[in-house]
């Protein structure tokens, strides 16, 4: 893929396009900028393939971070237009009418009250709102590896409460 051969590239689009879509949408929250979001994610992939370090990361994480910046970048834009709580609370209370949604809001609800308080708020800012570790220590006026430190730790204790799993 580096060396700008096509047929890589779209075996590498077939093989991790699922993932890249599912994490964009997880992070934005709307399909249609997920796929836009998804799209990016490849097109910077295939630009900076030359970039890419096996010693540093597996192919799919690297993807996966290059999509969850590009995800975090188009939340910022979108986060700079003035939201109404009322609306947001409206937004919330008309979404739930899926019983699997609210018992999957409950359940990450009731895992991240398990959590520290320090680590729960990190990782609300980091995946729910879109702020970087930088920001967070700013806002929280901590060192940016205590941040690290917390939005690491929590996630993945989240994940071992949550039983999820990477694959």
């Amino acid at each position: 893929m580096a060396a700008g051969d096509a047929d890589a590239m779209a075996a590498f689009v077939r093989r991790h396009q699922g993932r890249v879509y599912g994490l964009a949408l997880s992070v934005v929250g709307v399909p249609a900028i997920a796929e836009e979001v998804a799209q990016e994610a490849f097109v910077r992939a295939w630009r900076h393939a030359g970039n890419y370090d096996a010693r540093r990361a597996q192919a799919s994480t690297w993807l996966l971070t290059i999509t969850r910046n590009v995800a975090i970048d188009v939340l910022r834009v979108r986060r700079e237009l003035t939201v109404e709580p009322a609306v947001v609370a409206e937004m919330l209370i008309s979404t739930t009418n899926d019983s699997d949604r609210v018992a999957d809001s409950e359940r990450i609800t009731t895992a991240l009250r398990a959590l520290p308080r320090e680590q729960a708020t990190a990782v609300l800012l980091s995946v729910h709102f879109g702020l970087t570790a930088r920001e967070i220590s700013e806002q929280q006026q901590i060192p940016l590896g205590t941040a690290k430190t917390r939005i690491r730790t929590g996630l993945s204790r989240l994940r071992a409460m949550l039983e999820v799993s990477h694959g």
